[in-house]
C-alpha cells in the first residue's frame, strides 16, 4: 500500500501561481510513474500531468505551457508548479502513482484548487 498526501492548494487570483506538493510513503517511489489530476464538479477527472522515474513528462492539452510536473526522487515528493491560473483550473487536484510493474494505482485525498478575483 502507498500513502500519498497532497498540499499546497488555496485560492489564488487570476494569472497567479501555486505550487503544489505531494509526499509518497513507500520505499520504492522510483518505480511508480507519478502523476497529477484534476476533478472539477459535474466534471470527469483529466490528466494534469505526468512523469516517469527517469524525468519524461506527458501534460494536458489544457496545461501545457502553464503548469510544470517535477519530482524528486531522494525525497519521494512530485510537485506541480502552475503559473498564469485561470477561473477554469479551479478544481482539486490529486496526486496519483502508478506502478510500472503491475497495474496498482494509488491517489491522494486532493487538495483545493480555486482561482477566482
Amino acid at each position: 500500500q502507498v500513502q500519498l498526501v497532497e498540499s499546497g492548494g488555496g485560492l489564488v487570483q487570476p494569472g497567479g501561481s501555486l505550487r503544489l506538493s505531494c509526499t509518497a510513503s513507500t520505499s520504492i517511489f522510483s518505480q511508480f510513474v507519478m502523476g497529477w489530476y484534476r476533478q472539477a464538479p459535474g466534471k470527469q477527472r483529466e490528466l494534469v500531468g505526468t512523469i516517469t522515474r527517469s524525468g519524461s513528462e506527458n501534460y494536458g492539452d489544457s496545461v501545457k505551457g502553464r503548469f510544470t510536473i517535477s519530482r524528486d526522487n531522494a525525497k519521494n515528493t512530485v510537485d506541480l508548479q502552475m503559473i498564469s491560473l485561470k477561473p477554469e483550473d479551479s478544481a482539486i487536484y490529486y496526486c496519483n502513482a502508478q506502478y510500472i510493474y503491475g497495474r496498482d494505482v494509488y491517489w491522494g485525498q486532493g487538495t483545493q484548487v480555486t482561482v477566482s478575483s
